[in-house]
């Protein structure tokens, strides 16, 4: 059991006797009352999405998942298809149970999937990635690491702000879940 401050978006939960996935998450505080969170879940059998209030002290069953080390290797559209790395089974996931992390997969990424009961739900991908700049304004002069940001967008199509130094063809450090740069590598 965890308390309801500690959910986070992409946790799998019990909630009324069913798996929901959370997709996103506020936290709460009007005025001189109790603070309260409000989670967007999706029940993860029947797709219904739902809202979802909880007091700061609730208490939330945290699904315990199976993990698995697992390489991506190709994607036919709305299938991703994965390879266990220690057996070497495949399976595979629709583009609905990756959400926004289909953008970050690259062939022989290797990811957690995560499976309840035998049925793999979605995966967890890397903290940070490699990728290279494909689009950005040319570089400022004289340019240092400053609090400006330029944006840029990178080569599997997500658009971050970078500092005013980084060029087209320069590869950037991204943070996964907040899409923000991190460094030049």
């Amino acid at each position: 059991m965890i308390s309801a401050n500690q959910i986070r978006p992409g946790m799998i939960i019990i909630y009324n006797g069913d798996l929901h996935r959370v997709m996103n998450v506020h936290h709460l505080t009007p005025g001189n009352k109790r603070a309260l969170v409000q989670a967007e879940m999706r029940n993860v059998k029947t797709g219904v999405k739902t809202e979802n209030r909880f007091r700061s002290e609730d208490k939330v069953e945290k699904a315990v998942m199976e993990e698995y080390e697992m390489e991506f290797l190709y994607s036919n559209g709305e299938e991703y298809h994965f390879m266990n790395t220690e057996t070497y089974e495949q399976t595979h996931l629709s583009a609905e149970l990756i959400g926004n992390g289909t953008a970050f997969l690259q062939p022989n990424t290797k990811v957690k999937v995560l499976f309840w009961e035998g049925q793999p739900l979605g995966l967890d991908l890397p903290q940070n990635m490699n990728l290279k700049v494909t689009e950005t304004d040319p570089p400022m002069k004289g340019a240092t690491a400053s609090s400006s940001y330029k944006p840029a967008k990178l080569e599997n199509g997500v658009s971050t702000k970078v500092p005013p130094f980084i060029n087209v063809g320069d590869m950037i450090k991204i943070d996964t879940t907040s899409l923000e740069y991190i460094e030049r590598v």
